[in-house]
């Protein structure tokens, strides 16, 4: 296949993934206005509400390893039209729920394994595949489809549950899922030629049997990797980083509107965050290219760091300022962990077992989402204030990039001399 014609399939994969994506964390991350919904309509407290979310990063990051060895297997289109249907069933599930423990199944495990099947694992290892010389580059285009996603599907909630409620949302959020998903994985999205040997500039002008002599050279597998210092300090990284993300964006909605900011104009804040995502995927993943995953993400984290200070100052400092100020410096930051943690796990993992080696890194980033959505709501539960909240996440926009640093994808280690498996 020409070299040009190659590029072209590539970008259009880049294309729908960063839709595909979009609609999907969109959705995710409009659990915060659903958050506000279900507590006003069900009197729940904020932790069992929140819990849902824990479920549903918990279950979502669990499948990881699972669809990592399903796109190993199958390839991941036919794992993300299966996804697409399961997603949408565990959606209009949800907006028939009446009691807590429903929605714990519906949305915190059906939609979430739905999501794990068609959303981060299936579409990292796609772009990696297409671009493998320039991945931080381009997972910070496809990633910044969550900005765009975040900027539209979150006020479409909010304006769906305002002017129907909030039933009748998730009916819609669902029809969107199956519209999409299903057309995009079956029509567009495709493995390009090749995909299981490394494309290295070694690799591209052999023939199949030197090929095959590439891809048989000692390389990662899920045992040796588990073995190394580096995964477990990537690890470190992805739980803090994952932690840290969950707690501020999962609760800074209701910490809005419990220091007078407007349910609409939250909602709308969500949305500047989502803005301010995009140039700061697209930066901060072109950035580690250039600069290295380590430093790149440090200055995300740094400018969470300050976020956090922001949002602290919310009810302190009069108007829209602060919330301003934090949607802008989180937006921009948090960004940093979708094209560099990834691009980071391949750094130190690329190979062909890298699917199922960063599907199970990616469980540990979810385990800690589970943990932040959690304690943010535990937290305001045991105090009656959001402070012992602010106080742990500079701590984990601290700790995170430290982690980063120690497992050193800048010189990432060589794999062992072992048996494949």
């Amino acid at each position: 296949m020409k070299q040009e014609n190659t590029f072209r399939q590539g970008a259009a994969i880049v294309a729908t993934l960063f839709l595909t994506l979009g609609l999907l964390y969109g959705i995710w991350y409009a659990y915060s206005v659903f958050l506000v919904a279900l507590i006003e309509h069900f009197g729940w407290s904020r932790s069992v509400t929140a819990g849902a979310m824990s479920v549903f990063i918990l279950t979502h990051g669990i499948f990881g390893p699972f669809a990592g060895r399903l796109v190993e297997k199958f390839g991941p289109r036919y794992l993300m039209m299966i996804g697409a249907v399961v997603m949408a069933t565990g959606l209009l599930l949800s907006s028939q729920v009446t009691q807590w423990w429903q929605l714990y199944i519906s949305f915190g495990l059906i939609t979430a394994l739905g999501l794990g099947a068609c959303g981060w694992v299936p579409a990292v290892i796609l772009t990696e595949q297409w671009f493998p010389n320039k991945v931080g580059t381009a997972l910070g285009i496809v990633t910044a489809g969550i900005g765009v996603g975040m900027m539209v599907v979150v006020p479409l909630s909010n304006y769906l549950i305002e002017n129907s409620n909030w039933r009748h949302a998730y009916q819609v959020l669902a029809s969107m899922v199956l519209i999409f998903i299903l057309p995009a994985a079956f029509f567009v999205l495709r493995e390009p030629d090749g995909h299981l040997v490394e494309v290295t500039d070694e690799a591209e002008n052999t023939d199949s049997n030197e090929a095959l002599v590439l891809s048989s050279r000692p390389h990662w597998t899920l045992t040796s990797a588990f073995a190394s210092n580096s995964f477990r300090f990537a690890v470190l990284a992805f739980f803090f980083g994952g932690c840290l993300t969950q707690l501020l964006l999962m609760h800074q909605f209701a910490f809005m509107v419990d220091h007078g900011v407007a349910k609409t104009m939250g909602s709308i804040i969500v949305g500047i965050i989502g803005v301010a995502s995009i140039p700061g995927k697209i930066i901060l993943g072109s950035l580690s290219d250039r600069i290295g995953r380590e430093l790149a993400y440090s200055v995300g984290l740094f400018c969470i760091l300050l976020s956090i200070g922001a949002l602290a100052l919310i009810g302190t400092v009069p108007g829209l300022l602060m919330p301003f100020a934090f949607a802008l410096l989180v937006g921009f930051g948090y960004a940093a962990n979708a094209p560099i943690i990834p691009a980071a796990a391949r750094d130190l993992f690329a190979g062909p077992k890298f699917p199922v080696i960063f599907g199970t890194m990616s469980m540990f980033a979810a385990i800690g989402g589970a943990t932040g959505s959690w304690l943010g709501g535990a937290l305001f539960d045991l105090s009656g204030n959001y402070q012992l909240m602010l106080m742990t996440a500079a701590g984990l926009a601290i700790l995170s990039p430290a982690m980063l640093w120690l497992a050193a994808p800048r010189a990432p280690q060589q794999p062992p001399h072992t048996s494949h498996n």
